[in-house]
């Protein structure tokens, strides 16, 4: 705030100048103490000046007995997931009633480095939904793997000082924090000295481990999976983040660990969330409801949702209706099952009825344009030669993204080249380095897939988002490769030498500027030709969320990347052969 609106806002609470707007009979949620009261509510220049009293303004809404609630906040989400533009991000969420987000553009930083987080930060710039960001902190996420770029502390200090980087990105490299890693503790560092806060990565550790992450002010945890670590974590001083992503569904385990004592330190946040679950579901307020009908109290699940994460992230601005906070807010017949009517930022009504009224200016995608450079593109990048007739098989587990280990007998030729058995839910997985042109690859087997035939590839491979590809014949997965090398990045759907679908992903290969509405249909299609023309896959997993995740070797227990077979758990490369 500076003076001049703080002159502004003063005239008006005072009455001596008229308020912008007033909301009149609202049931106004106060998440300070965790209550509700009818009041008239004004604003002036986008923000909350007082409720009732002396006052007049120049429009004026009938909330009619509505709740009026403050605007949510997303603690921790990757904008890339959404298959959407940022501008088209805000466009999809804030009917949902989610008005603000702590962003971490890790996806697309590991493609395009500095240039997407500058492009990420103008697309935010002029954006309706108030976009935060988090600068990526594991860029690549592993030295396991190759991505398209590398950030170190130095590239940090560039832009930390940004108002819109809040600070250091999910810290997932828990080996090299407890190494006490000088390039880690240099990026901490940048942190340290500003007082800017820093996110944690921090699945199944506890005790002395978790002790000392934490001593590095590390303050957050998204990856917080039952109620004793949710407990032990709030204990020593985090925020853990209640997640409902698409795949990573954590709310309705987690809300029997939030007591009287530690709600406060709890937040919600979707983390990786797809176009169909927004459109369909909502956003942030689908987990709030959820928390609230597994026995939240909803006055506590809305306060989770607004003033925590406002205090956690130093939103100070936002969170809450209050005087000198932006006006941010929502209309809601009730809040035990929250379904936003009319939604607003800074005063203005910016949607109505699950429509968008007020829609981002779309930026233009300079320097992070799709790209998927690969070398020697032929049949010798799926080359599975084994060793034995027993092989390790990452086995896909449903409902999230962790794996199993698992090992079967397989069939091999006289070369001794895997061979695809049609009695055997077992696949070949193969992912490329597509930004550097190194010819890196490797290849796997997977089983819980259950394509029964053809090939699916995609650019979106966390966190490097190399090409990944799975199928159960060579020809296809080149053909697959070879498509989103022509396109510039996407997903594809390729059977019997022929491309039956294809989402094209411009941005960086992992976004594009096309409405929610329009990648929905899209996605919609590429499920339906799953089904219906490929045999379909496992009913328990989304085909695409869960292939894209077998990339990610910071998540147990086997993962592929472009180096290798990769076992989580021992943090080292395997052969596939036993």
């Amino acid at each position: 705030m500076d003076k001049a609106t703080a002159r502004h806002i003063i005239d008006a609470s005072m009455g001596r100048t008229k308020a912008d707007l007033v909301i009149r009979n609202a049931m106004v949620v106060d998440v300070f103490n965790c209550r509700s009261f009818l009041s008239d509510v004004y604003i002036k220049d986008g923000r909350f000046i007082g409720f009732d009293g002396d006052r007049t303004a120049e429009r004026e809404i009938d909330a009619e007995g509505k709740y009026m609630v403050p605007g949510f906040i997303d603690s921790h989400c990757h904008i890339e997931s959404s298959h959407l533009s940022p501008s088209e991000f805000s466009n999809a969420i804030l009917p949902s009633g989610t008005t603000s987000v702590v962003a971490d553009p890790h996806e697309i930083c590991n493609v395009s480095g500095l240039d997407a987080m500058h492009y990420m930060l103008e697309s935010a710039e002029n954006a309706v939904l108030n976009i935060n960001f988090m600068f990526p902190s594991c860029v690549p996420a592993t030295f396991f793997e190759h991505s398209g770029a590398v950030l170190t502390a130095k590239e940090v200090e560039t832009v930390i000082d940004n108002p819109k980087i809040l600070g250091l990105g999910e810290m997932m490299n828990y080996p090299g924090v407890v190494a006490a890693d000088d390039s880690i503790l240099d990026k901490l560092d940048t942190c340290w000295k500003r007082g800017k806060i820093i996110d944690g990565h921090i699945p199944s550790i506890s005790g002395q481990g978790l002790d000392a992450y934490l001593s590095t002010l590390i303050s957050t945890d998204h990856e917080c999976e039952t109620p004793e670590e949710l407990v032990e974590k709030t204990g020593k001083g985090m925020y853990v983040l209640l997640r409902q992503g698409t795949v990573c569904k954590n709310v309705e385990a987690l809300v029997p660990g939030i007591n009287e004592n530690n709600w406060r330190r709890c937040l919600f946040c979707t983390d990786d969330r797809q176009p169909q679950s927004i459109l369909r579901e909502g956003h942030l307020s689908y987990g709030v409801n959820l928390a609230i009908k597994a026995g939240l109290d909803p006055y506590r699940a809305i306060a989770c949702a607004t003033i925590n994460a406002s205090d956690c992230y130093g939103l100070k601005e936002r969170g809450a209706i209050a005087p000198g906070r932006f006006a941010d807010f929502f209309l809601t017949e009730r809040i035990d099952e929250i379904k936003p009517i009319s939604v607003f930022v800074s005063g203005e009504k910016v949607a109505e009825n699950g429509k968008i009224l007020k829609r981002s200016p779309h930026v233009v995608p300079e320097k992070v344009e799709g790209a998927v450079r690969v070398k020697d593109l032929s049949l010798s990048l799926f080359s599975l030669p084994l060793t034995s007739d027993r092989a390790r098989v990452i086995r896909i587990l449903p409902g999230g993204v962790v794996t199993a280990k698992d090992e079967a007998v397989v069939k091999r030729d006289e070369r001794g080249e895997w061979v695809h058995e049609k009695d055997k839910d077992i696949l070949k997985i193969t992912v490329i380095e597509r930004h550097n042109n190194t010819g890196y690859h490797a290849s796997a087997l997977i089983s819980g897939y259950g394509l029964k035939h053809g090939a699916i590839a995609s650019t979106i491979a966390h966190d490097s988002h190399n090409i990944i590809v799975i199928g159960d014949n060579d020809d296809d997965m080149l053909l697959a490769v070879k498509s989103l090398k022509e396109k510039g990045g996407g997903i594809t759907l390729v059977m019997d030498n022929k491309e039956l679908s294809y989402h094209r992903l411009e941005i960086a290969g992992l976004m594009t500027d096309e409405s929610v509405e329009s990648v929905v249909e899209c996605l919609d299609e590429l499920h339906r030709v799953v089904e219906e023309e490929m045999g379909g896959v496992n009913r328990e997993i989304d085909p695409f969320m869960t292939l894209c995740f077998m990339a990610l070797p910071v998540i147990p227990a086997y993962k592929i990347t472009d180096c290798g077979l990769f076992d989580v758990t021992e943090f080292k490369f395997v052969d596939v052969s036993l």
